[in-house]
């Protein structure tokens, strides 16, 4: 998909739905689709996974924050409207173009943060769940409802979430399809931060530049360690940590972040 530039905002757009905003290493991928309080459409889909894989590719970007362009939602999930007019055969050719949105977000190498208020329900949450970390305000509604319209969350939510909070508690979630406010959210760790109304992108976009000052090799590596180790029983998780330590440990960022310790100044990452 090719993208466009937003000439107003300074934003290069994928498709009808995603646009994509730099803050120097950080890079804000935010959800833009305000007349379906950014419904997840086939277009949509397409865009975010056009988006997630430039980023991913550029070696520029050290870290990318999600946010929404709607006032009242991140995301309400797929796009009920488009799928009422599906066949079949429409619903099975859009499968693989839904999956690989969710699957891009996931597979982002560098460190990804949600900013999240409003609605973020079904394949909206699903998205930020696809995220390393969650920051929400208290205006935030999350939940997983696909069996209350006789699916299944089908954007990994099935798998991200009992990783967050447990097989039961997941099961009592997905099973009932509740929508769950801010503060219990926080509380059963469906969200990481709670800050105070209207900050969550704010804050989110802080958070993602103190992640952004530290090494790019590094965390990258350290990404890659926590997403395959999780789940493996210790021994197989020290081996994947072992093969990341390897492509850091002979690296230029090593050698600049001893030597800037060193000498007491801050590192200048030459990020290979």
């Amino acid at each position: 998909m090719d993208a466009g530039t937003d000439a107003d905002e300074g934003a290069v757009r994928f498709g009808d739905g995603v646009a994509v905003l730099r803050h120097g290493p950080v890079a804000e991928l935010r959800l833009d689709r305000p007349q379906a309080m950014n419904a997840v459409s086939t277009e949509l889909a397409r865009g975010l996974a056009a988006a997630c894989t430039a980023l991913g590719s550029d070696p520029g970007v050290r870290a990318v924050v999600v946010t929404s362009g709607h006032p009242r939602a991140f995301c309400v999930g797929a796009d009920l409207k488009e799928r009422n007019s599906f066949t079949d055969r429409d619903l099975r050719r859009q499968r693989p173009v839904g999956r690989a949105a969710y699957t891009a977000v996931l597979d982002l190498p560098v460190p990804a943060v949600a900013a999240v208020h409003g609605y973020a329900l079904g394949g909206g949450f699903e998205i930020a769940l696809s995220c390393d970390l969650i920051v929400a305000d208290p205006t935030a509604v999350v939940g997983l409802p696909e069996v209350t319209v006789g699916v299944i969350p089908g954007g990994g939510g099935t798998q991200l979430l009992p990783r967050r909070v447990g097989a039961a508690r997941a099961a009592e979630l997905i099973f009932t399809g509740r929508r769950v406010p801010a503060v219990e959210a926080q509380a059963l760790g469906l969200v990481d931060l709670l800050v105070e109304e209207g900050g969550d992108r704010t804050e989110a976009l802080a958070l993602a530049g103190r992640i952004a000052a530290n090494s790019p090799v590094g965390l990258r590596a350290a990404k890659r360690a926590l997403r395959l180790g999780h789940g493996l029983d210790l021994r197989a998780g020290l081996e994947v940590e072992d093969a990341a330590w390897s492509t850091v440990a002979f690296s230029g960022d090593r050698a600049e972040g001893i030597a800037a310790f060193n000498e007491k100044r801050a590192p200048n990452w030459p990020g290979e």
